[in-house]
């Protein structure tokens, strides 16, 4: 029979995986205890999520949560975050859950993290305009890095707060007034393009969609998204109608979501199984895995612009390659001008808002 001693250690560890400590003191103690468990159930990596109470953020963490590689994951919000950590805390994996709430729990929840995935921000709401949208997501996306600069600057950064080719040169901005800007772990989420192209070729083709491989280039937005169907793996080709339908549609299936759900949300849960794809990517190439490639927007010198989605392998310190874009058609070159001229104005926005 166990001791009263006994049972309050282990009251306080379970304690302890669901309210974050509240001071720094308490965080040191916590994890340097000899009764600690929050280094993990199992070994692998310490992950963050901020945003983790969201339309993205929950199902995000879930995943995270199911993924054998995270040992640690840190759940991070403004609102809900206890509630969310608790329910998740119960799933029998070998990551260890905590919640974090608040911006005073900010610099506990990204210490010692190893990749922090940010899908933080407000939807669009009736009556707001897209530049009060992109004030207010800057705003948290400037927030966040500059915590993420003080308290884990080498951590993986995978950024999906939306506009993607605005925020990224925002987070950008913040690592660089900071001193600590890496642009190998600055990593901008594109992998619902992807995604989205797989799913569709694959329709089309009549084959299952974890078959195909479509690279995505560009930005994260409209005509920025840039589907190399002449590159697809395996190889097939298509009729000239084809591909404008399967470009169109790749480039609105954000839209094409949001009018399926009638003004009560947008592409959430899709969202969520790319981006724990995406980071999953990450964390295998942390891990030291071969010939990790993805599709992502990141700091780039394949074009003249200092941002672009491309093709990029993955290592132990973040990007260890960034892939050219290869030959195009006609189709897509002029696709490629089309994209370049939206994307350099999106991303002089971000440079423009983190430099006023």
């Amino acid at each position: 029979m166990q001791n009263s001693d006994g049972t309050s250690q282990r009251v306080a560890r379970i304690a302890a995986h669901l309210n974050p400590p509240s001071s720094q003191m308490e965080e040191a103690k916590l994890l340097h205890g000899s009764n600690c468990r929050s280094r993990g159930g199992s070994s692998g990596f310490r992950v963050a999520v901020l945003g983790a109470s969201g339309g993205i953020g929950q199902p995000l963490a879930m995943l995270m949560k199911l993924n054998p590689l995270v040992s640690v994951l840190h759940l991070y919000d403004v609102v809900n975050t206890p509630g969310v950590a608790a329910d998740i805390s119960h799933m029998n994996t070998g990551a260890v859950v905590r919640g974090f709430l608040g911006q005073q729990q900010l610099e506990s929840a990204l210490t010692g993290m190893d990749l922090v995935v940010i899908p933080a921000g407000v939807p669009r709401k009736p009556g707001m305009t897209r530049d009060d949208l992109f004030n207010i997501n800057a705003g948290i996306v400037r927030t966040l890095c500059e915590g993420i600069a003080k308290s884990c600057p080498r951590a993986i950064v995978n950024l999906i707060s939306n506009p993607v080719n605005s925020t990224v040169p925002i987070a950008a901005g913040v690592f660089k007034k900071a001193g600590t800007y890496d642009p190998k772990r600055l990593l901008g989420v594109t992998t619902l393009d992807v995604v989205r192209a797989n799913t569709f070729v694959a329709e089309v083709l009549g084959i299952d969609p974890r078959e195909i491989n479509v690279p995505v280039v560009g930005g994260h937005a409209g005509v920025t998204i840039l589907p190399l169907l002449s590159q697809v793996k395996p190889p097939c080709s298509f009729t000239s109608e084809e591909i404008r339908y399967l470009t169109d549609r790749i480039q609105n299936g954000g839209t094409e979501v949001v009018e399926a759900k009638a003004g009560a949300g947008s592409a959430t849960l899709s969202m969520a199984f790319a981006a724990s794809k995406f980071a999953d990517a990450c964390l295998r190439g942390l891990r030291g895995d071969a010939d990790v490639i993805e599709c992502s927007f990141v700091d780039s010198q394949v074009t003249e612009l200092p941002f672009f989605a491309s093709k990029v392998r993955l290592g132990r310190n973040g990007i260890d390659e960034i892939y050219s874009l290869g030959p195009l058609t006609e189709y897509e070159r002029a696709g490629l001008e089309k994209a370049k001229k939206e994307l350099a104005e999106s991303i002089q926005k971000g440079i423009t808002f983190i430099n006023k």
